[in-house]
């Protein structure tokens, strides 16, 4: 019987997330995989999220639906363009960008909360980073001890004491040089993920939006090409 304790893992298929799956199985846990088919405007990242969940080993891997199209709001849910760059200098990290999905990282964190409850486990794992993002405001640490605190007053297990949920971020000081650099100590193959937000009709990633770019810079800084833009 295993013994180690369980974990969520939220897992989009995408460098990071990967990374962190890596990092919960050194860490001792017993990973339980979760990923979102919400509406997005492509496929090709489940896909990523299914070979990643297979390859790294975890006891359950399940893909909720929740359609977020019918708020739209973000280039990733809703006929609005994603937007290009020619370098990753343009990227304004001071604006929370079009694809940003509003509040996607609290319904996500709300249905792993969910689920780790149910399964009573303590921990959740994301791959979120304040360092090499993109704007976004749900991957700042004072989010996610902010939910931490919600978490304690929403749930049963909270409110009995029986446990006290934890937020794990292993990334959120790392930059994406270091993120690779970690996994790649961990046999992390990064040919098998995907991060690109808009990726050609057979899967291609872009190379030009904010995620491809950062994801890109992160290779270069380390002296490798990015297997997704190998292809």
């Amino acid at each position: 019987m295993d013994t180690r304790p369980k974990a969520v893992v939220l897992l989009s298929g995408g460098l990071d997330s990967t990374t962190v799956l890596a990092i919960a199985r050194e860490q001792g846990f017993d990973p339980y995989a979760m990923s979102f088919r919400y509406g997005q405007r492509h496929r090709v990242e489940l896909e990523a999220a299914k070979r990643v969940a297979a390859a790294l080993g975890v006891a359950e891997h399940v893909v909720v639906d929740i359609d977020l199209r019918a708020f739209g709001g973000s280039a990733l849910t809703a006929d609005i363009a994603v937007p290009h760059h020619d370098s990753v200098e343009e990227i304004d990290a001071e604006q929370v960008p079009s694809t940003y999905v509003p509040a996607r990282n609290t319904i996500f964190l709300s249905f792993a909360l969910a689920w780790a409850e149910t399964l009573g486990a303590s921990d959740i794992f994301l791959g979120v980073s304040a360092v090499d993002y993109s704007g976004y405001p749900d991957c700042r640490p004072e989010y996610l001890e902010s939910f931490e605190r919600m978490a304690d007053l929403a749930t049963r297990a909270g409110v009995e004491g029986e446990q006290r949920l934890r937020i794990h971020a292993p990334l959120i000081a790392l930059s994406k040089a270091q993120t690779i650099q970690r996994g790649l100590e961990l046999g992390v193959d990064y040919a098998m993920t995907h991060s690109c937000y808009d990726p050609d009709a057979e899967g291609r990633a872009c190379g030009g939006c904010d995620s491809c770019l950062l994801r890109g810079k992160g290779f270069t800084e380390l002296g490798l090409t990015d297997p997704a833009l190998a292809r």
